[in-house]
């Protein structure tokens, strides 16, 4: 074969392996591309931008005082019967019975003893106690300068108890100072506590939050957002279930809520959770918040109906009948 024949040849060979690998990528890149477009799309949870209440809020410490507190310093020798601290009494009830005098609650209140180490140790012949009414309680907090022109009387406000974290109790603002302190540079304010069941003890430590320009906004929940540097984005849902990458300006955060300034209007649907999954321009299922998704297609394989019982390997002896007697030998063994 002359040399030209042999180079031609390996030119064709070599274009012929060419076309068999392109027309090979290309019909196994259309059978996957067939296979992985026929996917239902992914469902996602979505929600509705509704109105919702935000506030903001001035958060700080303050002691509980109840609101009456009387004091008696009594002589022990003067006692004639045992004195029931934290016991509740009636306005008018005998606190305590002395040799020449009786000692009568002015008001509503619990007796406790104040002072328990100063009576140990300092005074071996008297003792304090105190009639407090805790039925409604005062809490004295400083609010920072820049938030003074923000406080007014009669404001709500969310208090804690250290004791009890769990639940919350609501106060109002129900007095402030005429000045701003100059050595803490702080607005003194009085707020006022209802503890008609007495779950707060005076003394103790309470958490509280006024809640100021309280209002009503567009809000969607927290898990929405997309942070890209200093830009906030959501995905808003369509008409044809079709995500939209769209930027919105938000505001301040309330119960797992954030508000929208600017970007969305009422009514509009946005991707609640499950953001991974969604792709810009991309179509979703949309799922309604709390609904559980759908299990996947794929069918399980039917389990077998198929009741008889597993053959032994010992049945072709049983088809023997050696074991079985037959009737005449029955007979003669009944004879016998």
């Amino acid at each position: 074969m002359k040399r030209s024949t042999k180079v031609t040849t390996v030119i064709i060979l070599f274009f012929i392996i060419i076309t068999a690998v392109v027309v090979g990528r290309t019909m196994i890149g259309n059978h996957f591309k067939k296979k992985f477009s026929k996917r239902p799309p992914p469902g996602i949870i979505v929600k509705t931008v509704e109105q919702r209440e935000f506030q903001n809020k001035i958060e700080t410490f303050g002691t509980a005082i109840p609101i009456k507190v009387q004091s008696y310093n009594i002589e022990k020798y003067e006692i004639l019967e045992p004195i029931q601290f934290n016991k509740k009494v009636e306005a008018g009830d005998v606190i305590v019975k002395l040799k020449n005098r009786n000692i009568i609650a002015p008001f509503e209140g619990v007796i406790g003893k104040r002072n328990f180490s100063d009576d140990i140790k300092v005074s071996e012949s008297s003792l304090v106690i105190n009639l407090e009414d805790a039925s409604t309680l005062f809490v004295d907090v400083d609010i920072p300068e820049v938030f003074s022109s923000n406080v007014n009387k009669g404001l709500r406000v969310d208090i804690k108890f250290s004791g009890n974290k769990d639940k919350s109790f609501e106060g109002i603002v129900e007095s402030l100072a005429s000045r701003i302190n100059t050595d803490t540079r702080s607005l003194a304010a009085r707020i006022k506590l209802d503890n008609s069941n007495l779950e707060i003890l005076p003394g103790a430590l309470l958490e509280v939050t006024i809640k100021y320009n309280e209002r009503n906004s567009l809000g969607i929940p927290d898990t929405s957002v997309i942070l890209e540097g200093n830009k906030v984005y959501i995905y808003r849902v369509d008409d044809k279930n079709i995500a939209n990458k769209t930027e919105i300006q938000i505001g301040n955060r309330s119960q797992g809520y954030l508000e929208v300034k600017s970007g969305l209007k009422q009514g509009d649907v946005v991707v609640a959770e499950g953001l991974k999954k969604v792709r810009p321009f991309g179509k979703i299922k949309p799922l309604k918040d709390g609904a559980k998704q759908n299990k996947g297609d794929w069918k399980k394989k039917a389990k077998s109906n198929n009741t008889e019982t597993k053959k032994s390997k010992f049945d072709w002896i049983k088809k023997l009948n050696i074991f079985k007697k037959s009737e005449s030998q029955k007979k003669e063994e009944k004879n016998k």
